[in-house]
């Protein structure tokens, strides 16, 4: 049976973060650059519907797609590789398999049949699999399965990876990212992890066609030719995985290692046109040899793990190559600043980002960093709670209102700047009920914002569910705080600007699910452009 979509499943063995989702975004955007046009689907084995009730410590980063779907943060390295949006179809978790699953029993759709792993869940797996292939806008769905190979959560992927390869036997091929450890002591690298993780596939059904070896040192031929004897694949499908400087050099040490020759050789497909990634090249080329240099402090409360602010590190990344200048970040608890210390703490930056989050814990130390900011004349670029806390700070220090806060952390406070949305007033339910995805935003005229984006109309990403209390606006814009972006639907206010600063945003949206290696957020680049200017 044959398909007019090829399907590339990619797993991993041994132990997990070997960064299978680093390498699925590489061969994508190495196919991408042949003339293929790819997505990536991430399958995630834990059970809950979606990582938007996760704590960040957990998880890292949810990110957020334009149509709403609150995502593993692998989907965010898809889309910063190809350049192209993901949605719902692209992250698919247990909890949303066996849900509708259920679903689907209780409406009877089985006709009373036993439901089982196979063929009820498998099925729906596969479903999922090629929902993105089914309506013809790609080539190639590289589906990545999260977890390690052995893992009882993974069993119904790889049985559902088993049946498609039997089913679409010319149509898909396994892609097994596994470890090469080098032992100091023996000082040499090990191969048996690898045959040992092979083995477990195969005792699942499934022969992989491609081995990504993960290792800190060179794998020579001899190495090579074991793991493709011991492993039943070619040798030119061993695939060498060194560590990278950054993980946008991937994609050419791929290119090297002619992965995505030899995924196309196994698919039965040509390989088109030469490779043409000279946009990327040119991005690495500004990347390692910058002509400047600004340090961010990156005011968060999850800062121990970089991961749970991975969107907001990479775009600083690519604005620091778009202005030619490296960007060093100072990752700085909230909790750790007061009013004594703020001083100390922040001297020295170049500019300020107070990040996005959830609760009370650590807000008094965002709300102390921005009105260091604003009166330092540094900087400053408030996210999602981040402009909130500007929101805060600015009420009670320049409006005098000193009991202003947030209805989120304290209900029924007399000056609510900040309180809940409406439509979210009734709702009980934690996970998929906030404001999620794009939504439209109007900017003003002459406004940092709209000299950023150069227009006044755009449409950002959004997930939250309190908001600026637009009963407070005029007192704001009367003392110098103005709304500079709004929803031209409901006037939500989405963007607040003080005049009197140098550089001072505050955003509602998240304008880091959007910036890409290709195109780097406009807000990002000003927002670095300004601390340069600062900075000299």
């Amino acid at each position: 049976m044959s398909n007019s979509t090829k399907y590339v499943f990619v797993t991993g063995g041994v132990t997990s973060s070997l960064g299978k989702g680093i390498i699925s975004a590489s061969l994508a955007k190495l196919l991408q650059a042949r003339g293929y046009s790819t997505t990536i689907q991430k399958l995630d084995p834990y059970i809950n519907i979606d990582p938007g009730t996760l704590n960040p410590y957990e998880h890292g980063e949810c990110f957020v797609t334009d149509d709403g779907a609150e995502t593993d943060l692998d989907l965010g390295h898809y889309e910063r590789f190809l350049n192209v949006p993901t949605s719902q179809a692209n992250n698919v978790t247990t909890g949303k398999i066996y849900q509708s699953v259920i679903d689907k029993e209780r409406r009877g759709e089985f006709l009373g049949k036993t439901v089982q792993v196979i063929p009820h869940i498998t099925n729906e797996i596969k479903e999922r699999i090629q929902l993105l292939g089914n309506n013809g806008d790609y080539d190639i769905v590289i589906t990545e399965i999260g977890g390690t190979v052995g893992d009882i959560e993974s069993l119904p992927y790889v049985e559902a990876v088993r049946q498609m390869k039997w089913e679409f036997e010319q149509d898909c091929i396994v892609i097994h990212l596994t470890l090469v450890p080098y032992l100091a002591a023996a000082g040499e690298l090990k191969t048996k992890p690898t045959q040992h993780s092979v083995k477990q596939l195969l005792e699942m059904g499934v022969q992989p066609d491609v081995l990504c070896c993960r290792t800190e040192h060179e794998l020579d031929l001899t190495l090579r030719k074991k793991i493709a004897e011991f492993c039943n694949v070619n040798i030119n499908a061993v695939i060498e995985s060194r560590d990278a400087e950054s993980i946008y050099d991937v994609p050419l040490l791929m290119q090297n290692e002619e992965l995505d020759k030899v995924v196309l050789e196994k698919l039965g497909l040509p390989t088109k046109s030469s490779l043409n990634l000279d946009s990327w090249k040119e991005f690495l080329n500004r990347l390692k040899n910058p002509e400047s240099k600004v340090t961010i402090g990156l005011v968060g409360k999850y800062v121990e793990l970089k991961d749970s602010y991975k969107s907001i590190s990479e775009s600083l990344i690519h604005a620091g190559v778009a202005n030619k200048t490296e960007v060093t970040v100072q990752w700085i608890h909230s909790e750790k600043i007061t009013k004594d210390s703020v001083d100390e703490t922040l001297k020295g930056l170049d500019g300020i980002l107070v990040a996005p989050g959830f609760g009370s814990r650590g807000i008094s130390g965002k709300i102390d960093a921005v009105r260091y900011a604003r009166e330092n004349k540094v900087p400053f670029f408030g996210i999602c709670l981040g402009m909130q806390c500007a929101v805060i700070e600015f009420a009670r220090n320049v409006l005098n209102l000193s009991d202003a806060h947030t209805t989120e952390i304290i209900d029924g406070c007399k000056n609510p700047v900040i309180d809940i949305m409406a439509e979210q007033k009734e709702i009980s339910d934690m996970g998929g009920t906030m404001r999620l995805g794009a939504y439209e935003c109007q900017l003003t005229p002459g406004s940092n914002v709209s000299e950023a984006y150069h227009t006044d109309k755009i449409s950002e990403r959004h997930r939250h569910r309190y908001e600026f209390n637009n009963s407070f606006l005029e007192q704001f814009e009367t003392n110098g705080m103005k709304a500079t972006g709004r929803n031209p639907k409901t006037g939500l206010v989405e963007v607040v600007e003080v005049q009197e600063h140098p550089w001072f945003v505050g955003a509602q949206f998240h304008p880091e699910y959007k910036s890409t290696v290709a195109n780097p957020h406009p807000l990002f680049t000003a927002f670095i452009s300004a601390a340069l200017k600062n900075s000299k």
